[in-house]
């Protein structure tokens, strides 16, 4: 794939016109003013029929795994574009969203792709029935709780909340996490903690998910943090004190459900949406970069005759033809029904991250003082592309990844 294709083009401009009319007139609110972005969210997905196809997409596997019928094989004849045609509609809202506000796609990546799609690619049928539809539509809010107040990188090592088996089948939950994105808001919450197992030292216990439900005996939710960006992705702590969780929650139907592999098969997904999220915000900063280099008129002449604004431009459009291609690589790959590796995914949100950071960071010091100030929107940018260098495992853990990575393939 070289470029969207005439069909991806028009739901990009669509999309675009949606978000002008619905987002950009409320993108103080949502950031700034602590307005819950979810009627936003919600609009969306109905007004592009993101909610139906999830319906029947739902719908489909249920009745697959009801008979017992494997799923199609990736690859075969037809299949091929219409994995590359739908990993394609999930990228363009992503893109497009995150020129404005990269929070929404964070708010609605983690309902949807995170607490759905870990429900729906490890969950038991009756798990999948009981919680998943409303999570892929967004009619409720989904968290993935990993993070605690001293685990940071090493999130299984330090993890400290640990479910114990009760005696009677079922299990009591005790400790906190943080920095839960739609935590202060969700209905359905991922939990990933540990056993608490005796004889066996913490760092070794066994890793057990849950799906626990807002309103639980013992579950406190926080308010929303105050954050330096994504202002429009509510973040907050979970506290358990004692929750009782029966057997019928454990994700997977089992201990081994959904342990250690599946929170790094999910950690996975996360680094290759980083890509397009950082490409939306990338061309979003070099747009409004040359739209002021060419404006603004010092020393008698347009900032952009100088050869070292010309130099800041020539490198973010570099950095914006390489992410798009990383997206157009990942659409292939969809296609052919690969995945990346390790390494490559990586390699691919390191490289993402950065270049958001540092373009960002230019448009900033293209646009001098006035890029400070936050009517110009590039200040805005450059706090949000930050946290692409943190969440879904730092720059810094992302090295350590590609490293291990390749030396044990050799």
């Amino acid at each position: 794939m070289i470029e969207w294709n005439e069909q991806q083009q028009m739901i990009q401009k669509m999309v675009r016109d949606f978000i002008a009319k619905e987002v950009v007139p409320n993108l103080d609110d949502i950031e700034y003013n602590g307005v819950p972005p979810y009627d936003i969210l919600r609009k969306m997905i109905k007004t592009f029929g993101m909610d139906e196809m999830a319906r029947q997409s739902f719908e489909r596997q249920i009745a697959r795994e009801k008979a017992g019928t494997p799923k199609q094989e990736k690859g075969k004849e037809g299949s091929s574009a219409a994995a590359a045609e739908q990993a394609a509609l999930r990228l363009i809202p992503t893109i497009e969203l995150c020129r404005h506000a990269q929070g929404l796609v964070t708010a609605m990546g983690v309902s949807m792709g995170l607490a759905g799609g870990a429900i729906m690619g490890k969950g038991t049928l009756e798990q999948k029935e009981r919680w998943a539809l409303p999570l892929l539509t967004m009619e409720k809010i989904g968290a993935w709780a990993i993070s605690e107040p001293n685990s940071g990188s090493d999130a299984f090592g330090q993890m400290k909340t640990v479910a114990r088996r009760d005696g009677n089948g079922g299990y009591i939950i005790n400790g906190s996490k943080t920095w839960i994105t739609n935590g202060p808001y969700a209905d359905t919450i991922i939990l990933i903690c540990k056993l608490d197992e005796e004889g066996v030292e913490p760092r070794d216990r066994k890793i057990v998910s849950f799906i626990l439900d807002s309103g639980m005996e013992g579950l406190t939710q926080s308010k929303p943090f105050k954050k330096m960006g994504i202002g429009s992705s509510p973040t907050g702590e979970l506290f358990f004190d004692d929750v009782k969780a029966g057997a019928d929650r454990l994700l997977g139907g089992s201990e081994t459900g959904y342990g250690r592999s599946g929170a790094k098969s999910t950690f996975m997904q996360e680094r290759a949406g980083v890509a397009a999220m950082a490409l939306g915000m990338v061309e979003r900063a070099l747009e409004l970069s040359v739209n002021y280099a060419r404006d603004r008129v010092q020393f008698g002449r347009a900032i952009g005759e100088n050869q070292l604004i010309q130099l800041k431009l020539a490198k973010m459009e570099v950095a914006r033809s390489n992410l798009q291609n990383m997206v157009f690589r990942y659409i292939d790959l969809t296609a052919a029904g690969k995945q990346m590796t390790l390494a490559e995914a990586s390699a691919m949100k390191l490289y993402a991250a950065q270049a958001a950071m540092e373009v960002a960071t230019e448009a900033v010091q293209i646009h001098g003082g006035y890029g400070y100030m936050r009517e110009s929107r590039v200040e805005q940018l450059m706090r949000d592309a930050k946290i692409l260098q943190i969440y879904a495992g730092t720059d810094e853990m992302q090295v350590i990844a590609i490293a291990r990575d390749l030396l044990g393939r050799g």
